[in-house]
Protein backbone atom coordinates (compact mmCIF):
# COMPACT_ATOMS: atom_id res chain seq x y z
CA UNK A 1 0.00 0.00 0.00
CA UNK A 2 2.83 2.74 0.67
CA UNK A 3 6.17 2.30 -0.49
CA UNK A 4 8.98 4.53 0.98
CA UNK A 5 12.24 4.19 -0.89
CA UNK A 6 15.52 6.27 -0.25
CA UNK A 7 13.72 8.85 1.41
CA UNK A 8 15.58 11.47 2.34
CA UNK A 9 15.05 15.24 4.43
CA UNK A 10 16.74 17.93 6.18
CA UNK A 11 15.77 20.72 8.66
CA UNK A 12 17.76 23.75 7.50
CA UNK A 13 21.25 21.98 7.16
CA UNK A 14 20.51 18.85 9.35
CA UNK A 15 19.90 16.08 7.57
CA UNK A 16 17.12 14.43 9.44
CA UNK A 17 16.54 11.30 7.19
CA UNK A 18 18.93 9.20 5.28
CA UNK A 19 17.98 7.14 2.33
CA UNK A 20 15.14 5.55 4.62
CA UNK A 21 12.88 2.78 3.14
CA UNK A 22 9.68 1.73 4.63
CA UNK A 23 6.50 -0.21 3.40
CA UNK A 24 3.11 -0.95 5.05
CA UNK A 25 1.17 -3.81 3.22
CA UNK A 26 -2.77 -3.77 3.04
CA UNK A 27 -3.99 -4.50 6.42
CA UNK A 28 -1.02 -4.11 8.09
CA UNK A 29 0.01 -2.58 11.41
CA UNK A 30 3.79 -1.49 10.96
CA UNK A 31 5.48 0.75 13.39
CA UNK A 32 8.20 2.78 13.86
CA UNK A 33 9.76 2.74 17.10
CA UNK A 34 13.53 4.84 18.01
CA UNK A 35 14.41 6.97 20.48
CA UNK A 36 13.40 11.04 20.56
CA UNK A 37 15.20 12.85 17.43
CA UNK A 38 15.16 9.35 15.20
CA UNK A 39 13.48 10.84 12.47
CA UNK A 40 10.14 9.26 13.19
CA UNK A 41 7.78 12.00 13.23
CA UNK A 42 9.84 13.83 10.44
CA UNK A 43 9.31 10.35 8.72
CA UNK A 44 5.36 10.79 9.00
CA UNK A 45 5.45 14.45 7.92
CA UNK A 46 7.77 13.95 4.76
CA UNK A 47 5.12 11.16 3.44
CA UNK A 48 2.45 14.05 4.32
CA UNK A 49 4.31 16.67 2.65
CA UNK A 50 4.15 18.45 5.75
CA UNK A 51 8.00 18.79 5.24
CA UNK A 52 9.23 18.54 2.41
CA UNK A 53 11.58 15.45 1.12
CA UNK A 54 14.90 16.34 -0.07
CA UNK A 55 14.94 13.01 -2.70
CA UNK A 56 13.73 9.62 -2.78
CA UNK A 57 10.13 8.50 -3.66
CA UNK A 58 6.64 7.19 -2.13
CA UNK A 59 4.57 5.56 -3.76
CA UNK A 60 0.82 4.78 -2.45
CA UNK A 61 -0.89 3.03 -4.03
CA UNK A 62 1.22 2.03 -6.91
CA UNK A 63 1.32 5.90 -7.38
CA UNK A 64 3.81 8.77 -7.00
CA UNK A 65 2.73 10.88 -4.41
CA UNK A 66 6.20 12.27 -3.10
CA UNK A 67 5.40 16.97 -3.86
CA UNK A 68 1.47 16.48 -3.69
CA UNK A 69 0.27 19.13 -1.44
CA UNK A 70 -0.33 17.71 1.57
CA UNK A 71 -4.15 18.06 0.96
CA UNK A 72 -4.13 16.17 -2.36
CA UNK A 73 -2.09 13.30 0.47
CA UNK A 74 -5.18 13.47 2.21
CA UNK A 75 -7.73 13.48 -0.39
CA UNK A 76 -5.96 10.07 -1.61
CA UNK A 77 -6.63 8.59 2.01
CA UNK A 78 -3.47 8.90 4.34
CA UNK A 79 -4.50 10.72 7.33
CA UNK A 80 -2.47 11.82 10.20
CA UNK A 81 -2.73 11.55 13.66
CA UNK A 82 -0.24 13.89 14.96
CA UNK A 83 1.91 14.16 18.20
CA UNK A 84 -0.32 15.95 20.58
CA UNK A 85 -3.47 14.96 18.64
CA UNK A 86 -3.79 18.14 16.77
CA UNK A 87 -7.42 19.18 17.88
CA UNK A 88 -9.02 22.31 17.98
CA UNK A 89 -9.06 22.92 21.23
CA UNK A 90 -12.00 25.68 21.91
CA UNK A 91 -14.32 23.61 19.16
CA UNK A 92 -16.57 21.31 20.23
CA UNK A 93 -16.33 18.14 20.04
CA UNK A 94 -18.58 18.09 16.82
CA UNK A 95 -17.22 20.83 15.32
CA UNK A 96 -14.37 18.69 15.43
CA UNK A 97 -15.65 15.72 13.65
CA UNK A 98 -16.99 17.51 11.19
CA UNK A 99 -13.87 19.30 10.16
CA UNK A 100 -12.17 15.86 9.80
CA UNK A 101 -15.16 14.81 7.05
CA UNK A 102 -14.42 18.30 4.99
CA UNK A 103 -13.33 16.41 2.22
CA UNK A 104 -16.79 14.54 1.92
CA UNK A 105 -19.30 16.23 -0.23
CA UNK A 106 -21.99 13.61 0.28
CA UNK A 107 -23.84 15.41 3.36
CA UNK A 108 -25.48 11.97 3.57
CA UNK A 109 -22.14 10.03 3.79
CA UNK A 110 -20.70 12.87 6.42
CA UNK A 111 -24.32 11.74 8.95
CA UNK A 112 -23.53 8.08 8.69
CA UNK A 113 -19.55 8.65 9.34
CA UNK A 114 -20.81 10.74 12.78
CA UNK A 115 -22.97 7.70 13.32
CA UNK A 116 -20.06 4.86 13.08
CA UNK A 117 -17.94 7.62 15.24
CA UNK A 118 -20.42 7.80 17.74
CA UNK A 119 -21.04 4.24 17.60
CA UNK A 120 -17.43 3.48 18.48
CA UNK A 121 -16.85 6.19 20.80
CA UNK A 122 -20.26 6.35 23.10
CA UNK A 123 -18.29 9.26 25.04
CA UNK A 124 -18.23 11.83 21.88
CA UNK A 125 -21.80 11.26 21.63
CA UNK A 126 -22.41 12.37 25.35
CA UNK A 127 -19.79 15.25 24.77
CA UNK A 128 -20.78 16.47 20.96
CA UNK A 129 -21.12 19.73 22.43
CA UNK A 130 -18.05 19.82 25.02
CA UNK A 131 -15.16 21.96 23.97
CA UNK A 132 -12.70 19.53 22.99
CA UNK A 133 -9.99 21.13 25.24
CA UNK A 134 -12.02 20.37 28.35
CA UNK A 135 -12.26 17.05 27.58
CA UNK A 136 -9.74 14.50 29.26
CA UNK A 137 -6.76 12.90 27.83
CA UNK A 138 -8.08 10.00 26.64
CA UNK A 139 -10.88 11.54 25.07
CA UNK A 140 -9.44 13.54 23.60
CA UNK A 141 -7.33 10.51 21.79
CA UNK A 142 -10.23 9.11 21.09
CA UNK A 143 -11.55 12.61 19.56
CA UNK A 144 -8.20 12.79 17.47
CA UNK A 145 -8.94 9.17 16.08
CA UNK A 146 -12.57 9.82 15.46
CA UNK A 147 -12.17 12.84 14.03
CA UNK A 148 -9.58 10.61 11.10
CA UNK A 149 -12.04 8.19 10.79
CA UNK A 150 -14.51 11.05 9.34
CA UNK A 151 -12.04 11.10 6.39
CA UNK A 152 -12.44 7.55 5.60
CA UNK A 153 -8.63 6.89 5.64
CA UNK A 154 -7.25 4.01 3.40
CA UNK A 155 -4.12 4.18 5.51
CA UNK A 156 -3.95 5.76 9.29
CA UNK A 157 -0.15 7.10 10.19
CA UNK A 158 -0.34 7.75 14.53
CA UNK A 159 2.05 10.03 15.42
CA UNK A 160 2.38 9.13 19.08
CA UNK A 161 -1.36 8.25 19.96
CA UNK A 162 -0.37 6.96 23.75
CA UNK A 163 2.06 10.47 24.91
CA UNK A 164 0.77 11.51 28.36
CA UNK A 165 -1.82 9.37 28.85
CA UNK A 166 -1.94 6.62 32.22
CA UNK A 167 -1.20 3.09 31.24
CA UNK A 168 -4.93 1.76 32.13
CA UNK A 169 -5.98 4.63 29.05
CA UNK A 170 -3.01 3.80 27.14
CA UNK A 171 -4.34 -0.30 27.65
CA UNK A 172 -7.80 1.35 26.20
CA UNK A 173 -5.95 2.87 23.30
CA UNK A 174 -4.34 0.19 22.43
CA UNK A 175 -7.30 -1.82 22.27
CA UNK A 176 -9.24 0.30 19.79
CA UNK A 177 -6.12 0.65 17.52
CA UNK A 178 -6.10 -3.73 17.51
CA UNK A 179 -10.37 -3.11 16.60
CA UNK A 180 -9.55 -0.85 14.02
CA UNK A 181 -7.28 -2.88 12.54
CA UNK A 182 -8.95 -6.27 12.65
CA UNK A 183 -11.78 -4.46 10.82
CA UNK A 184 -9.37 -4.16 7.73
CA UNK A 185 -8.07 -0.51 8.65
CA UNK A 186 -4.13 -0.31 7.76
CA UNK A 187 -2.17 1.56 10.27
CA UNK A 188 1.68 3.44 10.10
CA UNK A 189 2.10 4.01 14.63
CA UNK A 190 5.17 5.78 15.85
CA UNK A 191 5.57 5.10 19.49
CA UNK A 192 7.73 5.73 22.18
CA UNK A 193 6.08 2.30 24.00
CA UNK A 194 7.81 0.11 22.31
CA UNK A 195 6.84 -2.62 23.74
CA UNK A 196 3.42 -1.65 23.50
CA UNK A 197 3.89 -1.02 19.27
CA UNK A 198 5.84 -3.85 19.36
CA UNK A 199 2.82 -6.14 20.57
CA UNK A 200 0.08 -4.76 19.08
CA UNK A 201 2.09 -4.88 15.02
CA UNK A 202 2.82 -7.09 12.40
CA UNK A 203 5.77 -5.33 11.03
CA UNK A 204 8.53 -3.01 12.57
CA UNK A 205 11.48 -0.59 11.97
CA UNK A 206 14.02 0.72 14.07
CA UNK A 207 15.08 3.97 13.11
CA UNK A 208 18.58 5.67 14.49
CA UNK A 209 19.86 9.15 13.74
CA UNK A 210 17.27 8.95 10.58
CA UNK A 211 18.12 5.89 9.31
CA UNK A 212 16.76 2.52 9.72
CA UNK A 213 18.79 0.41 11.65
CA UNK A 214 16.81 -2.74 12.19
CA UNK A 215 13.52 -4.57 10.41
CA UNK A 216 11.53 -7.43 10.51
CA UNK A 217 8.79 -9.34 12.37
CA UNK A 218 7.98 -7.62 15.31
CA UNK A 219 7.27 -10.96 16.95
CA UNK A 220 11.12 -11.27 16.21
CA UNK A 221 12.31 -7.61 16.92
CA UNK A 222 10.31 -8.28 20.68
CA UNK A 223 13.19 -11.07 21.38
CA UNK A 224 15.99 -9.24 19.62
CA UNK A 225 18.75 -8.57 22.08
CA UNK A 226 20.01 -5.49 20.70
CA UNK A 227 15.72 -4.01 20.70
CA UNK A 228 15.59 -5.28 24.37
CA UNK A 229 18.53 -3.08 25.59
CA UNK A 230 18.08 -0.14 24.02
CA UNK A 231 14.23 0.00 23.89
CA UNK A 232 12.43 -2.43 26.59
CA UNK A 233 14.22 -1.52 29.53
CA UNK A 234 16.49 -5.08 28.58
CA UNK A 235 13.44 -7.00 29.91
Amino acid sequence: MLNVKDLTTHYGLVQALHEVNVEARRGEIVTLIGANGAGKTTLLKSIMNVVSPLAGEVAFLNEGIRGLPTEAIVKKGIILIQEGRGLLRRMTVLENLLMGGYTREDKQEIRQGLEIVFDRFPILRQRQKQISGTLSGGEQQMLAIGRALMAKPVLLMMDEPSLGLAPLIVNEIFGIIGDLNSMGQTILLVEQNARKALQAADRAYVLELGKVLLEGPSSELLKSDEVRTAYLGGN
